[in-house]
C-alpha cells in the first residue's frame, strides 16, 4: 500500500475516537440545557403543556449545540493551521503530466436554464483547462432536460457556436432527452448508461457551477492517490451576487463557512456527504452501487438524490470525502428571499423523503445521521413554531388566572446554585443566544488574525461592520424562514405536490411585487395578530416575543428591500459585505464576468412579438439550424399511421395559424420528429404566402432583414 494511501486511511481508523469526543460534547451541552429547562418549568410539578415544551426543547437545542460544537472544533483546527484529517493533504507534490491523467467526463445537467450563463461558464472552464494543457483529458457533456421549445433550440445553437469557436467538436457534447424522467438523477443515469464506461471519473456540475482547471486536475489526482475514495465533494464558494439578499448570503457563506466546514470534516471524515454538484465521482462503483432504490409508490421519485447516493457509496465500502481546503470551486446564489425559499421547498420535500431510508440495511451510522440532520434542518422550524405557540398559550393561562409565573419556588439546579428561576430562564436565553453568535465571532476572529484574509474582506472596519449588520438581519429573517419552512413541511405532510421549476438565478428588474404579496401577506397578518395577542396577555410578554413578531410584520418591505440589485451595488460601493472573490477574484471568475458581458453585447434580442416563439422561428426558417437540429435527433422506426396523421395535423396548424395555436407539448412533439421539422422548413419557404399565417409573414420579413448577422447568431 502506498504511503499516500496510508495517510488517506488513517482518519477512518481514528474516526470513532473523534466522533465520540465530538458527540459527547453535543450531548453534554444538550443534556445540561435540558436539565436547566426542566428546572425552570418544574414549579410544583410538570403540567402537560410544560412537558410538551420540554420535549420540544430537546431537539431544538440539540441542533444549536451541534452547530456550536462543529464551529468550535473547526475553529481549533483552522487556528492550528493543520488538519491531519484533510483529504487534500494526500495530494502529490509534483503536478501531473497531461498524459498521466485518466479520461474524465464533466457532466452538466440543465433544465430550462439561462443558456448564456451555462455556456459562458463552460467556455471559461474549457479555456482554463486549455491554458493548463490538460483540455484533452476532460470531455464536457451538456445534458438537457429542458421542456421549453425555445430553450431547446437556443441550447443547440449555442452548442454549435461554442464548438465552432473553441474547436470543441469531439470534446463538448450535447444531448437532449425526450422526457425528463426522474429529473437530475435520471439525466445522470442516462449519461452513464451511454458513456459511463468510457471514463474512470465524472465531475458533476450545476447550471451555475464554475471550477478552475487546477481544481479539476487536483480532484483527479486525489482520486488516483486514494483508491478507496468513491466521491470527493468540493465546497463551492458563492460568487456573482448582485441583490442585497444575495450579497448578504454570499458574505455569510464566505466568512462563516470555513469554521463549519472544518468542523464537519472533523467528525464525518471519510463518511461524508454529497451535495449534488461540484464533486468528482468514481464512475464504476457509482454505476454498480448507487442506483436509487424505489420509493413506496412508483409515481414518486427522490427529489434529493445526492444524500442517498453518498450513503450507497459508503455502504459499498468506498469513502466519501469533503475537500474543504481545495478551493477553486464556485456557484451562484438565489437572488431574492422568495427564490431562496422556493429552492428550500424542493430540498424540504427531498429531505423528508429520506425518512423512509433511516432504517435501510447496511447504511453507515454517520450516513444515517446525515439523513436525520437533513430532516431535522426543516422539521426544526415547525417544532420551533409549536414551541412558541405553546409558550404563548402557557403565558396566557398564567396571566388569565391572575397567578404570577412561579419562579420563586427554587428547586433543583436553581436551588443548588442559589439562582432564582427567573434569573435562570434569562441565563438560559443568553446562553442559547451565545451558542448561536459565538461561531460567527470565531470566524471573524480567524479572519482578523490573518492579515491577508482581513484585507480580502475590505479591512477590519468593513469586516466587523458586515458581521454586525449580517447578524442583526439574520435574527430578523429567522422567523420568516421559520414560517416558510413550517409551511413546506405541513404541505408536504398533507400530500401536496412540489413542482420542480427552473431556479431563477438573476433578479432582473428588481422586486416582483405580485410574488412578494403572495409570499408574505399571510406572514404579516400572522405577525400582527400574534403581537396584538401578546400585548393583550401582558405588555412584558409583548416585548419578550417582539423579535419574532417584528420580523413577521416587516417581512414584506424587508423582502422587497433585499430584492433590489441597486441596493446591492450601493453596499458594494461603500465596501459592505465585500468578499475576497470581489476584491481579488481568481482568473476564472474574472474571465466569466468578461465573457458574460461580451456575450450580452454580442447577442441579438428578438422583438417582443417574436420572443415567445423564437425557437420555432429559428429551427423552421434557418436552414443551418434546421439541419443541425435534425442531425441531433435520434432516428426512429416507422411511426404508426395514427401518429403520422397527428404530426401532419400539427404541421398544418403551425403553418396556417402560427406557433401560438400549438401548446408546448405539441411544439415539442414536432421538434422531436426529424421528418416533421424537415417538412416544415420546406413548406414554409415554398407555400404561397396566402397559405401562411400572418405571424409567419412577419417572421420571414424579420429573418430576411438580418442579412448581416452571423449564420448561427443566438437570439434571446
Amino acid at each position: 500500500m502506498s504511503e499516500l494511501h496510508v495517510i488517506a486511511r488513517t482518519p477512518l481508523r481514528r474516526s470513532a475516537r473523534r466522533q465520540f469526543l465530538f458527540f459527547s460534547a453535543v450531548v453534554a451541552l444538550t443534556g445540561f440545557a435540558t436539565w436547566v429547562m426542566a428546572d425552570i418549568l418544574w414549579r410544583g410539578g410538570l403540567t402537560g403543556l410544560e412537558t410538551a415544551l420540554l420535549l420540544l426543547f430537546v431537539p431544538m437545542f440539540g441542533m444549536v449545540a451541534l452547530g456550536f460544537t462543529q464551529a468550535l472544533f473547526g475553529f481549533i483546527i483552522l487556528l492550528w493551521n493543520r488538519d491531519p484529517y484533510s483529504i487534500s493533504r494526500t495530494l502529490p507534490e509534483q503536478p501531473p503530466k497531461p498524459e498521466e491523467l485518466p479520461a474524465t467526463a464533466i457532466a452538466l445537467p440543465i433544465y430550462n436554464e439561462d443558456v448564456g450563463r451555462v455556456y459562458e461558464g463552460l467556455r471559461t472552464m474549457y479555456l482554463d483547462l486549455a491554458r493548463a494543457g490538460v483540455a484533452g483529458r476532460f470531455d464536457f457533456f451538456i445534458l438537457s432536460d429542458s421542456t421549453d421549445p425555445n430553450k431547446w433550440i437556443e441550447e443547440e445553437v449555442a452548442w454549435l457556436d461554442l464548438c465552432k469557436q473553441l474547436k470543441g467538436f469531439g470534446r463538448i457534447f450535447y444531448r437532449k432527452r425526450a422526457a425528463p424522467l426522474n429529473r437530475k438523477s435520471g439525466n445522470i443515469s442516462d449519461f452513464l448508461r451511454r458513456w459511463g464506461r468510457k471514463y474512470r471519473y465524472m465531475v458533476v456540475l450545476d447550471a451555475d457551477s464554475l471550477m478552475e482547471a487546477a481544481t479539476l486536475t487536483r480532484l483527479v489526482q486525489l482520486m488516483e492517490a486514494n483508491p478507496q475514495a468513491g466521491l470527493i465533494q468540493t465546497v463551492p464558494a458563492p460568487i456573482q451576487a448582485k441583490t442585497f439578499f444575495a450579497r448578504l448570503m454570499q458574505f455569510a457563506g464566505t466568512l462563516y463557512g470555513p469554521v463549519f466546514q472544518a468542523g464537519l470534516n472533523y467528525w464525518q471524515a471519510g463518511s461524508g456527504n454529497f451535495w449534488g454538484h461540484n464533486a468528482i465521482i468514481r464512475v464504476a462503483p457509482f454505476m454498480e452501487h448507487c442506483g436509487l432504490p424505489p420509493l413506496r409508490t412508483a409515481r414518486v421519485r427522490f427529489m434529493s438524490h445526492d444524500y442517498v447516493e453518498a450513503a450507497l457509496m459508503r455502504r459499498a465500502n468506498f469513502e466519501v470525502w469533503m475537500a474543504y481546503e481545495l478551493g477553486g470551486s464556485f456557484e451562484s446564489l438565489p437572488p431574492t428571499l422568495v427564490d431562496h425559499t422556493a429552492r428550500d421547498r424542493r430540498w424540504c420535500r427531498g429531505n423528508l423523503q429520506h425518512s423512509w431510508l433511516l432504517a435501510a440495511q447496511g447504511f453507515h451510522p454517520i450516513n444515517r445521521l446525515h439523513l436525520l440532520l437533513g430532516i431535522l434542518s426543516y422539521v426544526s422550524s415547525p417544532l420551533w413554531l409549536i414551541f412558541l405557540v405553546l409558550g404563548t398559550l402557557q403565558c396566557w393561562l398564567y396571566w388569565s388566572s391572575n397567578e404570577p409565573l412561579r419562579f420563586d419556588a427554587d428547586v433543583g439546579i436553581s436551588s443548588f446554585l442559589d439562582i432564582g428561576g427567573n434569573k435562570l430562564a434569562l441565563i438560559l436565553f443568553f446562553v442559547t443566544l451565545g451558542l448561536l453568535t459565538i461561531p460567527k465571532l470565531l470566524a471573524v476572529l480567524l479572519a482578523l488574525r490573518e492579515g491577508a484574509r482581513r484585507r480580502a474582506f475590505g479591512g477590519t472596519a468593513a469586516l466587523v461592520a458586515g458581521f454586525a449588520f449580517e447578524h442583526l438581519l439574520s435574527a430578523v429573517l429567522a422567523p420568516i424562514f421559520m414560517l416558510f419552512n413550517s409551511r413546506w413541511v405541513i404541505e408536504i405532510m398533507l400530500g401536496r405536490s412540489v413542482p420542480w421549476n427552473p431556479q431563477r438565478r438573476d433578479a432582473g428588474g428588481g422586486a416582483d411585487w405580485g410574488g412578494l404579496l403572495l409570499a408574505h401577506t399571510w406572514q404579516t397578518l400572522l405577525g400582527c395578530t400574534w403581537a396584538l395577542a401578546a400585548w393583550k396577555i401582558n405588555p412584558a410578554f409583548f416585548w419578550w416575543i417582539s423579535p419574532i413578531t417584528f420580523g413577521l410584520i416587516a417581512s414584506l418591505p424587508l423582502s422587497a428591500l433585499l430584492s433590489y440589485a441597486g441596493l446591492g451595488d450601493a453596499l458594494k460601493r461603500i465596501g459592505l459585505f465585500r468578499t475576497p472573490m470581489e476584491i481579488a477574484p481568481t482568473s476564472v471568475v474574472t474571465h466569466l464576468a468578461k465573457n458574460l458581458e461580451a456575450a450580452e453585447r454580442r447577442h441579438l434580442h428578438a422583438p417582443d412579438w417574436l420572443a415567445p416563439q423564437n425557437g420555432i422561428m429559428q429551427v423552421v426558417l434557418d436552414p443551418y439550424i434546421n439541419a443541425a437540429h435534425v442531425s441531433l435527433l435520434r432516428q426512429k422506426r416507422r411511426l404508426p399511421h395514427a401518429v403520422t396523421n397527428y404530426l401532419h395535423q400539427l404541421q398544418d396548424r403551425l403553418v396556417q395559424k402560427g406557433p401560438a395555436d400549438l401548446k408546448r407539448r405539441e411544439q415539442l412533439a414536432l421538434l422531436m420528429n426529424a421528418d416533421a421539422i424537415t417538412s416544415l422548413h420546406h413548406r414554409i419557404w415554398h407555400e404561397p404566402e396566402a397559405h401562411l399565417a400572418p405571424w409567419w409573414k412577419l417572421a420571414m420579413r424579420h429573418y430576411n432583414t438580418l442579412t448581416d448577422r452571423p449564420q448561427t447568431a443566438l437570439y434571446r
